[in-house]
């Protein structure tokens, strides 16, 4: 009894000092596959969120911190990881096919962002763009997608996750600036 209660006792700690499983580097910060993966979790409440919601000026908001997020989001793996990841596994059909989607989700998010809910088609474009990341993020997160090969090229994720997080900081900074 005192055995498990010690093991818990350190996953406690290790969890507080951020270097659980893998999930942080070893100074603290993200790596760089938990940083987009967190992204990604936090756009799916976002579309889930928007597709119960009743309310239009909800569903406004909701589409708005969808695109900023998007938008960053692919920036900062189009600039930082994914030049990583193609000089690391050599892998351009994974790579090629990352960036058609990167295309397809910055042309819709533009019709989205020309729009609001009082446009016929705004909910059936956020539906879609939540289908396209939908099948986007199951390309990355597969068994044997981008992030696992990622990880078995050893690419330096605790690195890459500093980066990719100062590079979102500024461009939330900058995004945020033009919002008002």
């Amino acid at each position: 009894m005192a055995r498990a209660k010690k093991k818990a006792t350190r996953k406690t700690a290790k969890r507080r000092s951020g270097r659980s499983a893998g999930s942080r580097s070893g100074r603290g910060g993200q790596d760089a596959i938990s940083l987009l993966k967190s992204d990604h979790r936090q756009v799916e409440t976002w579309f889930s969120q928007f597709e119960l919601s009743r309310s239009e000026e909800r569903k406004k908001t909701l589409a708005s911190q969808i695109c900023q997020a998007l938008k960053v989001h692919t920036q900062i793996e189009a600039e930082i990881f994914y030049p990583a990841f193609l000089e690391a596994t050599e892998d351009k059909d994974i790579h090629h096919e990352a960036e058609v989607e990167h295309d397809g989700a910055k042309k819709l998010i533009g019709e989205i962002e020309g729009s609001g809910p009082d446009d016929d088609y705004f909910d059936a474009r956020v539906t879609v763009l939540s289908e396209m990341i939908r099948h986007h993020v199951n390309e990355e997160e597969k068994r044997d997608g981008m992030f696992a090969k990622a990880r078995q090229a050893k690419m330096d994720l605790a690195a890459l996750g500093e980066r990719l997080a100062a590079r979102k900081a500024e461009l939330m900074g900058s995004e945020g600036q033009s919002m008002r």
